[in-house]
């Protein structure tokens, strides 16, 4: 991002992003507690912000860890109830009420609801300097929310981390869950380079 800052902390018209994802699952329908999980050495950076901006949405600060394994653990472990769990990543503020609602009504029917959406593009796997085609019909490419009962959970998250656990439902389907996927949104992007702020910002005008 070309930024010394964390890209959660870059300014999205005029607020930080991470206070727009936030922001997002508070409106939702079912207006789910929040757990921010975020490195123990930005906790009063964050803190400091929300004076800044008048940020009053109730919300649980967590200690980050090295992986996002551990840092989803850690968030895990404030959570003492049984429980429906969206695990969703603080830069895509984008995401709709109705995709939030959808994650936890499906997770609440199945156990799980990870939200993904079908590649439009001609997808290729390359295996050393040779690459092959693949079915895009077949290819989905996987966002957040990632949604789940805190039974299968916890006990995922009781294995040891593997380099392959890229997320939520990675973890989950090593511990023997059947993923079940769920319509994403092209929208719901995750804020990678500099000009995902702009194309956010669009999103975000309310005339478009």
């Amino acid at each position: 991002m070309h930024s010394e800052i964390p890209k959660q902390f870059m300014l999205l018209r005029g607020r930080p992003v991470l206070m727009h994802t936030i922001e997002a699952f508070n409106n939702s329908e079912y207006n789910p507690e929040i757990i921010v999980v975020l490195n123990v050495d930005f906790h009063q950076y964050w803190e400091n912000l929300c004076v800044l901006h008048n940020f009053s949405i109730p919300h649980i600060l967590v200690k980050g860890g090295t992986h996002r394994f551990d840092s989803v653990k850690n968030g895990i472990r404030a959570i003492k109830e049984k429980a429906i769990i969206a695990i969703h990543d603080a830069v895509r503020p984008l995401l709709s009420s109705q995709l939030i609602d959808r994650s936890f009504q499906e997770a609440e029917q199945s156990g799980n609801a990870v939200a993904a959406i079908k590649s439009r593009d001609s997808v290729r796997h390359q295996i050393g300097t040779n690459s092959i085609p693949l079915d895009r019909e077949e290819i989905y490419l996987i966002q957040t929310p990632q949604t789940f009962s805190s039974e299968i959970l916890k006990k995922a998250y009781k294995q040891e981390f593997r380099n392959e656990f890229t997320d939520d439902a990675s973890v989950a389907e090593r511990a023997g869950i059947r993923i079940n996927l769920i319509d994403g949104e092209n929208r719901n992007f995750k804020i990678t380079f500099p000009e995902d702020i702009r194309i956010a910002e669009v999103y975000l005008n309310p005339g478009f």
